[in-house]
């Protein structure tokens, strides 16, 4: 198999990358990911404009990309800037999107945030546990309940809300100013919204949901296990070229053999999780992408929470200062693994589908 990148993915690894290398430094990061409203408007324009959430659209819905790969691409290169723009809500929006047939070249050209509502406090991953509901009002619907943790949900236009009807998950759409919305920075990063429906009217997109729900997992977790790549990557070679340069008694620390075995373990470990990314992004729209999904997830779990630790621990004390680039790094590979879904829910979903 060819894992070489194609003439315009590639164009579009090297866009990004030299984009956010002037725009999307570690310092002016920090500056726009942990400060209202936790994304940077010109930015998003920016980005928009360049075309980077046309590349995780389809082109029957107004984009040029959306397969496994270029979304793979997109967000293993903001993985490695740490970018907090909200490239995650604007994805599994897309994919709702794309099941209900919709066409996005609002969402392509950035002129409309979306987010969508998942996750609920008693299971976030889980739609057999889902509590909200939707009943039918005059010629459409209101929504009760409550939604945790939506990437991206404290600056949307509108909002894709996962919700029953008649005992099954459905999707629909509703607007901020017709809900309860609090919005908050994440420990890493960006932000997120608390959002409580109480009476909320929506529009019915999808009624009978489980798959098209099933996608946009499997294609959110692509994304998380590529960007958990592009930032291992990262962090890697941050600790490597520390281990180059400090000194102890007068010897540089590489030299030192137990040193050097685990930074052969990391990367071990960072290569394995990028062989699997590649696996998933393949599988991506076919049966077998939601087993793959929890596969990956649970790998780059484990392998992305053992690189954060490894890379904190050997940098010794810098590795904990603001300033220092590795601490937001080793931050946000421990966030992605809680993110749509996190290692031991991954691992039960894969023993619920050996029993099947």
């Amino acid at each position: 198999m060819n894992f070489d990148l194609t003439e315009d993915r590639q164009m579009l690894a090297d866009t990004m990358r030299r984009y956010l290398a002037d725009k999307c430094a570690i310092e002016r990061r920090n500056a726009i990911a942990y400060a209202e409203p936790f994304h940077s408007v010109e930015m998003w324009a920016e980005m928009a404009e360049i075309g980077i959430p046309g590349a995780l659209v389809g082109e029957e819905n107004g984009g040029f990309g959306g397969t496994g790969f270029d979304i793979a691409i997109v967000f293993e290169e903001l993985g490695r800037a740490l970018c907090p723009e909200l490239f995650l809500g604007t994805l599994l929006a897309s994919r709702l999107l794309t099941s209900a047939g919709m066409d996005q070249q609002d969402l392509v050209d950035g002129s409309v945030r979306y987010a969508v509502a998942v996750s609920e406090i008693d299971e976030p991953y889980d739609q057999a546990f889902m509590s909200i509901s939707a009943t039918p009002s005059g010629d459409g619907y209101v929504l009760e309940g409550r939604k945790t943790a939506v990437y991206g949900g404290h600056i949307v236009h509108a909002l894709l809300v996962v919700a029953l009807l008649d005992g099954r998950p459905a999707v629909f759409r509703v607007y901020p100013k017709d809900v309860a919305l609090t919005g908050y920075g994440m420990i890493d990063s960006g932000g997120a919204a608390e959002v409580v429906l109480d009476g909320t009217p929506a529009t019915l997109l999808i009624r009978e949901a489980e798959d098209a729900v099933a996608d946009m997992y499997a294609t959110g977790r692509l994304a998380l296990c590529a960007e958990a790549v592009g930032t291992m990557d990262v962090a890697n070679a941050l600790l490597l070229d520390y281990l180059r340069t400090r000194k102890q008694f007068g010897v540089v620390i590489g030299k030192f053999q137990v040193l050097q075995h685990r930074a052969v373990d990391l990367l071990a470990e960072i290569e394995q999780a990028r062989s699997i990314t590649i696996n998933l992004a393949d599988s991506l729209g076919t049966s077998d992408a939601a087993y793959r999904s929890a596969m990956a997830k649970s790998l780059i779990g484990r392998a992305a929470r053992l690189v954060a630790e490894e890379t904190v621990q050997m940098h010794g004390g810098i590795a904990m200062t603001w300033e220092y680039a590795a601490s937001h790094y080793a931050k946000r590979l421990a966030m992605i693994d809680h993110q749509l879904g996190d290692t031991d829910q991954c691992e039960g979903e894969i023993v619920r589908s050996y029993a099947a």
